[in-house]
């Protein structure tokens, strides 16, 4: 039996409400030639072994602890067997054509190496959950359009990096580039790696066409501790790994101007603990973090084209997708 084209890899963790309403959602794809790689990192809600003993064509990878978004999906990565990988959230709800227009997308597009879906909101479909990862000059990235009004229509066309949450890849780039950072755990793993392939000369694509349905932060909310705290690492992390270092003069005062003041909201919102401490131990990686970008080189000017400029478009999390 040959191959499938296309490794689809749910990385679980506690996702009971949505996993079943996810894994139909894969059965009912026009696009048959795929494989169903479940990921579960030591979920007590016992819903991703139910699941893989319910269908014995899933391939189920039980890691026994939280690995992290990252580890878990290098680890699903390295035993695809697709030449394709389909990274998809367990509260990522799949249109019926999904894989079918993103493999459309990879026969038009064959110098492409990454692409990214259409997000919408899974309470409300006539609101963005995003249409791929911008990355702005002051080196904050933003998901784009989020909970903006879906567009009538929107043009396919290049975007700064994918979201991991809805995302297609070659296989053999993303093994070959090491595959997520494992340190960052979760948040900004993806635009760390959109980053790095823009670096070495990758592209992303967004496929409006292709569509999920997406709750997010279905497990722990979108601004528990846990999310603050990887979030303020993270980003910390993310600039100072890919930050050209022509651009570090303009970048790194605004950037650290524009963490002052997502810390100073989260003070008035009562976050202060977790995104300090998320702060703190940013800071405490920053030198080992961009000694590993001094390591690498890239297009300096391929970059800075693809950032976005416009601080009021990135304050509404405005959209920036590149059309020839």
């Amino acid at each position: 039996m040959s191959d499938p084209a296309v490794s689809v890899i749910i990385v679980a963790y506690q996702s009971k409400p949505v996993l079943t309403r996810c894994l139909a959602q894969l059965k009912a794809q026009t696009f048959t030639d795929f494989e169903i790689i479940l990921a579960d990192n030591g979920s007590l809600d016992g819903a991703a072994r139910a699941a893989a003993k319910a269908d014995p064509s899933l391939v189920f990878l039980e890691n026994g602890q939280n690995l992290g978004f990252a580890e878990a999906n290098n680890r699903a990565a390295r035993a695809a067997k697709g030449r394709w990988l389909a990274l998809l959230n367990p509260d990522a709800f799949a249109e019926p054509d999904w894989l079918e227009r993103l493999m459309a997308a990879t026969e038009g597009h064959p110098d492409t190496a990454a692409f990214t879906s259409l997000q919408v909101a899974a309470d409300d479909p006539t609101l963005l959950d995003g249409a791929g990862d911008a990355m702005t000059l002051i080196g904050l990235p933003y998901r784009m359009g989020y909970r903006r009004p879906r567009p009538a229509s929107l043009p396919a066309g290049e975007v700064f990096s994918p979201c991991g949450a809805a995302m297609l890849v070659r296989r053999d780039v993303f093994v070959g580039m090491g595959g997520f950072e494992p340190r960052f755990f979760a948040y900004c793993e993806d635009m760390d790696f959109g980053y790095r392939l823009r670096l070495a000369g990758g592209r992303t694509r967004l496929v409006p066409d292709a569509v999920v349905a997406h709750v997010g932060s279905s497990t722990l909310g979108a601004r528990s501790d846990f999310a603050l705290f990887h979030g303020f690492r993270n980003r910390l992390w993310c600039f100072a790994r890919n930050t050209p270092t022509i651009l570090l003069p303009v970048a790194l005062p605004l950037h650290l101007m524009a963490t002052a003041a997502l810390f100073a909201g989260c003070v008035v919102k009562g976050e202060a603990g977790p995104a300090w401490r998320g702060l703190i131990a940013g800071l405490g990686g920053l030198l080992r973090m961009r000694r590993e970008r001094d390591g690498r080189r890239g297009n300096v000017r391929d970059v800075a084209a693809a950032m976005t400029f416009d601080p009021i478009k990135a304050a509404r999390r405005g959209l920036d997708v590149r059309t020839p």
